[in-house]
């Protein structure tokens, strides 16, 4: 199997990456900042982050770097231009810089916030027009993986992530205005008997096609295995708004959507933004391209709740059978 990279493998998306590229046989490798207090299943190494030489020793033998490492303050991004800027488009073009020196593949884990939101099950062509700092900085990721890597560089877009996170027993979160863990915290809450507002009004993401955080690393360690290049959407099939997806999630689990309220998001909550309404996003070149089938958003909730009720990651999405 292959030695690939990870960057952000202490975190949600790049935890269910790297777990599920352990899972198939491959040898992972997350590049930290510093040493992770609690000790996670793949190897680690601390890197300089801010400086190619570091990168480049550390990487040295991937056939892959997944780069998933953001800052996600999001005040702070927005006070502190210069270190927005660096901790995603100076980082991206570095990392970068560094995979196409070693030969290695970059895959850049990307966002339906790069699109503006007026759209509808947005293909994969769509290069985007983001509202907001988070979004642009986003897409700017993108456009170097297009200027630096343009013959094997993936652009690999997510949304509505769902799933257990790898290395925290909690997630950050309880909900934001986008998806982010949306399903776990209404499920947390509703398994204790207590009300959940789903967040409504003019402040929020209203629509996503939600993805399942191990079923991104399957999709991804299928990315590695085929030598693909491009842009991807890792999403599921359907697209659905926030109280559709409640009731959904309710239905799936067993649980009592009469505890579910809607209301706006309190000031705290709220994004220092303008947010997308709709991010939803297509994956019909996507699936065609990976070899995939059909992936309905029933069957990711149900994977899901295997995930929560087990403890264990659960893609739908198995590794190719190589000679």
């Amino acid at each position: 199997m292959s030695k690939i990279a990870v960057t952000g493998s202490n975190g949600f998306v790049g935890g269910n990456i790297a777990n599920m590229l352990l899972a198939a046989g491959h040898e992972v490798i997350g590049l930290v900042r510093s040493q992770p207090e609690k000790e996670l299943p793949w190897k680690t190494t601390v890197t300089d982050l801010s400086s190619v030489s570091s990168i480049t020793e550390a990487t040295k033998g991937c056939v892959a770097i997944v780069h998933s490492g953001i800052a996600n303050d999001f005040n702070k991004l927005q006070q502190n231009r210069e270190y927005a800027y660096d901790s995603f488009v100076g980082l991206t073009q570095r990392v970068t810089h560094v995979a196409n020196k070693n030969g290695a593949q970059i895959i850049y884990i990307s966002t339906g916030w790069v699109m503006d939101g007026t759209g509808h099950m947005a293909l994969e062509s769509d290069t985007g027009n983001p509202v907001n700092f988070y979004g642009v900085l986003k897409s700017l990721g993108e456009q170097v993986i297009r200027d630096l890597a343009p013959d094997t560089g993936v652009i690999a877009r997510v949304d509505g992530v769902m799933g257990i996170h790898q290395t925290l027993e909690v997630g950050p979160r309880t909900q934001d205005v986008g998806f982010g863990y949306f399903a776990s915290a209404l499920v947390a809450d509703l398994k204790a008997g207590k009300t959940f507002t789903v967040f409504g009004g003019d402040l929020v993401n209203k629509v996503t096609a939600p993805s399942l955080a191990s079923e991104i690393g399957a999709q991804v360690e299928r990315i590695v295995s085929r030598k693909v290049h491009g842009t991807f959407h890792l999403v599921g099939d359907d697209a659905i708004s926030r109280m559709d997806y409640a009731r959904l999630i309710c239905e799936i689990f067993e649980l009592d959507a009469t505890l579910l309220r809607e209301a706006p998001p309190s000031v705290e909550d709220q994004f220092p933004g303008q947010v997308p309404v709709d991010t939803s996003l297509s994956n019909v070149l996507t699936k065609k391209v990976l070899g995939l089938g059909p992936t309905s958003l029933r069957e990711l909730l149900i994977a899901l709740r295997t995930e929560i009720d087990t403890g264990k990651i659960t893609a739908i999405t198995k590794p190719e059978v190589r000679a």
